[in-house]
């Protein structure tokens, strides 16, 4: 293998929102250092212009360590405090892109388009000189007495370099690969690889945010239908997992917000042999004792409405239709003549409803991996390797995953500000 080109400083391994703030960040503290981001992709930040629905989630409003799963919460406390949100809106100020707030605290660039976030922080690269190696696919990293040594596959479609196979000289490598989430993306979870051949080890790795799959005829039959819900996730051996949001009934199953979030922790359980059941409240906070006074009282107020119109107050017409077909009850009985044990199932049926979830979508359609390198096994003042000198590590490659709404976002601007100051210190030590 050829060795090719002048040594770098700093090698960036990934152009994806982590990546390239990192590059950003870095350039900014150490101007005098070559700081080079390397990727298998022609174009970088393909992620990041799928996310939010093409309009990219950039952050939100208020983001704290308890909306996060994974790894050390006091590691994920240090990160984010180093980058808050408000100092993550004056950056992307700083490249023009200005963000406005929508529901439950989200955060998008006002041209509404993840195109903008893209070209600001390639542009902003570009002002700095970062040199972006693009098709420049990483394939080994190997550590000797002076730094590291890439092998590095190039290929036909890059701009620099002749393609084939070659060794590139660093003095640090920053590992900002991502996961395995959206593979179209680019992101194959090659990373991993990486990070345990200089010493990590690893939390195994789960689709999150993915929609569900699920059993049964009865979602079929709502496809389309959105509702504020809550469910409940019941793995063996843990505290019940409550979460509300908005719900969207699917072909496969179901998705939305709140099923992506649950997803999420009925995938890991899974991944660790345990059971894991995941119920459905068609009346967010309310238990089997109020939704049963509840159906009292309609019964006494609307004796004479058949059952599925009482329902309309508290769900979809729709919804109500078939949940009654699905647990037996007529739904042109009266509520004056539903019986107690009917009721008592009707109530059941309301606050604590089975899913027959089966799968999700699957790493094809999640945004984000749960799992990952050990949290513990990086310095969170600095994001340095603690088993390799020299390396930090960036993004979603941890076990931390954030819930949907912008947070796995902040975990990668914030990271990549550590990152950048804790290789600015090994430069000027």
């Amino acid at each position: 293998m050829q060795s090719a080109g002048a040594p770098i400083d700093v090698a960036i391994i990934g152009g994806g929102a982590a990546g390239l703030a990192t590059a950003i960040f870095t350039r900014r503290r150490l101007p005098d250092r070559r700081v080079a981001v390397l990727d298998g992709a022609t174009k970088l930040g393909a992620k990041i212009l799928v996310s939010g629905g093409g309009r990219c989630n950039v952050t939100n409003r208020i983001v704290t360590p308890e909306d996060f799963w994974g790894g050390s919460s006091n590691i994920i406390k240090r990160v984010l405090s180093a980058l808050p949100v408000d100092r993550t809106l004056a950056f992307f100020s700083e490249l023009g892109v200005e963000l406005h707030e929508e529901p439950n605290g989200k955060l998008f660039p006002d041209s509404n388009s993840a195109k903008t976030v893209v070209e600001a922080m390639l542009r902003e690269a570009a002002r700095l000189d970062v040199r972006l190696l693009t098709a420049h696919r990483v394939t080994g990293i190997r550590r000797d007495s002076v730094g590291f040594l890439l092998d590095v596959h190039v290929s036909p479609s890059a701009a620099e370099d002749e393609p084939g196979d070659v060794t590139r000289r660093a003095a640090c490598v920053v590992l900002a690969t991502g996961g395995r989430s959206l593979p179209k993306t680019g992101s194959d979870g090659a990373g991993y690889a990486l990070a345990e051949s200089l010493g990590h080890s690893l939390v195994p790795t789960t689709p999150a945010l993915a929609p569900l799959l699920l059993d049964g005829a009865m979602h079929a039959k709502l496809s389309g239908i959105s509702q504020e819900v809550e469910l409940t996730v019941r793995a063996t051996g843990e505290k019940p997992i409550h979460l509300c949001g908005e719900m969207l009934w699917t072909h496969f199953g179901l998705s939305g917000p709140v099923v992506l979030n649950a997803s999420r922790h009925w995938h890991r359980a899974r991944e660790e042999g345990r059971d894991a059941r995941v119920t459905l409240n068609f009346l967010p906070g309310a238990d089997f004792a109020k939704a049963d006074a509840m159906l009292i009282a309609l019964a006494g107020s609307h004796s004479r409405s058949q059952v599925h119109n009482a329902l309309s107050g508290l769900l979809p017409a729709r919804v109500a239709d078939v949940l009654l077909a699905t647990i037996g009850i007529k739904a042109n009985t009266p509520m004056g003549q539903l019986a107690k044990e009917a009721r008592r199932r009707l109530t059941h049926a309301l606050t604590e409803l089975p899913l027959e979830v089966r799968g999700s979508r699957g790493y094809t359609y999640a945004e984000v991996t749960a799992g990952g390198v050990t949290l513990t096994e990086i310095d969170g003042k600095t994001m340095a390797s603690r088993k390799c000198p020299g390396l930090f590590l960036v993004g979603e490659i941890l076990d931390v995953d954030g819930r949907i709404g912008g947070f796995n976002f902040q975990w990668a601007w914030s990271g990549a500000y550590v990152a950048a100051g804790g290789v600015a210190q090994r430069f000027e030590s």
